[in-house]
């Protein structure tokens, strides 16, 4: 029963834990349709599972170091859970994924909406591991640059995309769902980015145009869409800014030119 007053057990606390590292310290809050969620799930009213969040946040050096704290009245509870996953990201967002569709009485394909035809021919366990750290990744750099593209200000959900800075492929495990290694960008410029024909300074957090679109300068659009985010800096995000090495990796191993 929702509200009842029982002990959290471990799986509760990895479902908590999941949604904690997908959210800014700002919304962990009752209110927040993510804590809400959480809430539903494991039988618990919002404000119980919005302070347990609260708790993980007491055992987060980054919160720390940045002079906020958590609530440490729950943090004997928290922390075991936080020294087992919180260096394993992958691992707890593919347990959570777990847990969630068992709660549901539902496949883990079913709760990501992987079709048959999507796992034909390949691994399963492989196709559904990709597909819960592509939608953690986006929940929480989405929610990081506030729905916004960083160039941009666009807002509209279905043409915004979570960009790692280091290609998917070439990034680490640590990295592939670091959120310091994403970038809120709508469709046209996470493309461009993608291919290294924009990168973002480390120095400055400005855009810079590759030499490759040169040869566009006389289209009638090229001012409107690239000319004129040249030279501008991102809208910085909530939390986790870019990591200054990981745009360095960018400008120097996918940026196009010069």
């Amino acid at each position: 029963m929702a509200g009842r007053q029982v002990k959290w057990t471990r799986e509760d606390l990895i479902l908590a834990l999941s949604v904690y590292f997908q959210l800014p310290f700002g919304r962990l809050n009752r209110t927040t349709p993510e804590v809400k969620e959480l809430a539903k799930l494991i039988g618990r009213n919002d404000n119980s599972a919005a302070l347990r969040l609260v708790n993980f946040a007491a055992c987060d050096p980054y919160i720390i170091n940045s002079g906020r704290k958590g609530m440490i009245s729950g943090i004997g509870v928290c922390k075991p859970i936080w020294d087992e996953f919180a260096d394993d990201k992958d691992r707890l967002f593919n347990e959570a994924q777990r847990i969630k569709a068992d709660k549901l009485h539902k496949s883990i394909e079913e709760t990501l909406n992987i079709t048959q035809h999507e796992l034909e021919g390949k691994e399963k366990s492989g196709v559904i591991k990709q597909r819960v750290n592509q939608s953690v990744f986006r929940s929480m750099i989405l929610y990081n640059y506030e729905r916004r593209c960083a160039i941009t200000g666009i807002n509209i959900p279905d043409l915004l995309v979570a960009s790692h800075i280091i290609p998917w492929v070439d990034s680490t495990p640590q990295q592939k769902l670091s959120p310091e290694n994403g970038i809120c960008l709508s469709a046209l410029y996470d493309k461009a980015f993608d291919r290294g024909l924009i990168t973002i300074s480390p120095d400055d957090y400005t855009v810079r145009l590759s030499s490759a679109l040169h040869e566009y300068e006389t289209q009638e659009y090229f001012d409107r869409y690239f000319g004129s985010i040249s030279g501008r800096k991102i809208k910085m995000p909530i939390e986790h800014q870019p990591d200054r090495d990981f745009l360095a990796y960018h400008r120097d191993k996918v940026f196009v030119g010069i």
